[in-house]
């Protein structure tokens, strides 16, 4: 695929800032391009432990803005952070079974708990420390949290109960990709109880509105929301709300999901209350969560050939500003000016970074940062003192201009969120110009070759939606919540169909 081009009109232009070798583009090799901005901006490397990554400083500040953004926006809407053990009992998995089902083949298993020197002297594993009954390695919490409920949880009084966990997680995959797909990544789950099934719906609904909510406004992500197909539904789940993006290759990435449970767990952990009038009532359920993967959408979203992308409300430095200067005596009179101008910004909220580094020179400085995806770039040099200017070049577009330094402060802040804006919407634009309908088996087997969201009618069976997964390697990736009734027939099995599904192919 190639309709990244008309975002990047400077694909060409590859920093060098740290290899002597050019990094992929995107029409050379997507993933190694993806990998490249991975690793070469810094933002995370595969550990020693297979499939688990280490995320380094860069990147983990970028996740601590979106963790931030997302708790604040939590407990906005009344929920409260709470943490729950790292095991789980392998018993609490038999107890629902599509949950269990569903994660088997991903767990990681404790059976010991002692280690011991054998008679060569070698670190093995105490065969007479064997578990009573082997502990799973967090995959997700439901069944511990809803073990705990079940002593919480007495009458009407004690609901809803509204709890987000921040956690790691881990999930034995087999192909893993950094920040998309690894065996233990960090998220957050949210779990609530509720006394109604309409509360617990109207909480899946607004948990979803919540992720749409963050992943436009601050990720700068449009995305589509809706309801999953009982294949792709979450193990255990009456219904799973979904927000669904599109990457640059044209493949969707599932960017949050929030699932109404129904009574499942907690009848499969005893979990009633009493109710007002006087009766035994089991509670309702939801589960939510987002995980670092939402990095890769970033990543992938916005990114070019010159790097890193970075919308300005998450980037962990907004403003970077690198002298340019000749001696000592220039670069003191400038760090002097730099001081009043930082003060401002940071009074400002501004994240800003003054790079006064002798160890490398200005072009390097401006390819790291460009690589790096920093927003805004200030270069400030003596003839920019003489005149009070600062030149602004800005990430999303390249462009340069020469400001003032009056003032600089209240002219950057509009600057951040044109950027903001304008890495909305050309995401926007991307999306629109990669999606369309499709109307029978033939023109889907060669539209789905192009990649990017096809809209087609399905006949709502499992079945269909299998073999077009197994012949294509498509699947519905929602039925969005906007889809307006219209009469139709399913492409593959020619079945009638009274709305449209969004099909792609997926991370």
């Amino acid at each position: 695929m190639h309709q990244f081009k008309s975002i990047n009109k400077k694909a060409n232009t590859i920093p060098q800032f740290n290899m002597a070798k050019k990094f992929s583009t995107r029409a050379e090799d997507y993933s190694q391009w993806y990998n490249d901005i991975v690793k070469h901006a810094e933002l995370a490397e595969n550990s020693s432990v297979r499939g688990s990554m280490v995320i380094k400083p860069y990147g983990y500040a970028l996740w601590e803005n979106m963790q931030h953004e997302l708790d604040r926006m939590f407990k906005e809407t009344g929920h409260e952070n709470a943490y729950f053990p790292l095991f789980i009992p392998k018993s609490f998995f038999s107890k629902e079974a599509s949950h269990v089902e569903g994660f088997a083949k991903e767990c990681a298993v404790v059976t010991h708990y002692r280690l011991k020197t054998d008679e060569n002297g070698d670190i093995v594993v105490d065969p007479d420390a064997k578990l009573d009954e082997e502990l799973i390695v967090r995959p997700t919490s439901e069944t511990i949290i809803w073990d705990t409920y079940k002593r919480w949880v007495q009458s009407y009084r004690d609901l809803p109960i509204l709890i987000n966990q921040w956690a790691n997680v881990v999930r034995w995959e087999m192909r893993t990709r950094l920040f998309l797909r690894t065996a233990e990544f960090l998220w957050q789950e949210g779990h609530t109880a509720h006394a109604l099934e309409s509360e617990a719906v109207a909480e899946a609904n607004q948990m979803l509105e919540v992720y749409a909510d963050f992943a436009e406004n601050y990720m700068a992500i449009p995305v589509l929301k809706g309801t999953k197909s009982p294949n792709e539904r979450f193990a255990g789940a009456i219904e799973t709300y979904c927000i669904e993006a599109m990457m640059q290759d044209g493949k969707a990435l599932q960017a949050g999901t929030s699932h109404f449970l129904g009574q499942n767990f907690a009848k499969a952990f005893d979990v009633k209350y009493l109710s007002k009038d006087n009766k035994l009532e089991y509670v309702w359920a939801t589960s939510w969560g987002v995980s670092t993967r939402l990095i890769g959408a970033i990543i992938m979203g916005h990114s070019d050939d010159n790097g890193l992308i970075l919308p300005p409300k998450l980037a962990p430095i907004q403003v970077v500003i690198v002298p340019i200067y000749r001696n000592e005596d220039q670069l003191d009179a400038i760090s002097e000016e730099v001081k009043g101008i930082t003060k401002r910004l940071r009074a400002k909220g501004i994240r800003v970074k003054y790079d006064n580094r002798d160890t490398q020179k200005p072009g390097f400085k401006f390819a790291e940062y460009e690589y790096k995806g920093v927003p805004v770039r200030f270069g400030i040099g003596p003839r920019d003192l003489e005149n009070k200017t600062i030149e602004v070049v800005r990430r999303d577009t390249l462009t340069k201009e020469i400001m003032p330094m009056e003032g600089i402060e209240d002219k950057i802040l509009v600057l951040l969120d044109e950027i903001q804006q304008n890495l909305f919407d050309r995401a926007v634009e991307f999306r629109m110009n990669n999606s369309r309908n499709v109307n029978s088996w033939e023109e889907f087997k060669i539209e789905i070759e192009k990649g990017g969201f096809l809209y087609a009618h399905w006949d709502g069976t499992s079945e269909t939606e299998q073999r077009i997964k197994d012949e294509t390697k498509a699947t519905i990736r929602t039925i969005p919540l906007d889809a307006k009734d219209e009469v139709g027939k399913c492409i593959y099995s020619g079945n009638p169909s009274t709305k449209r599904v969004v099909f792609a192919r997926a991370y």
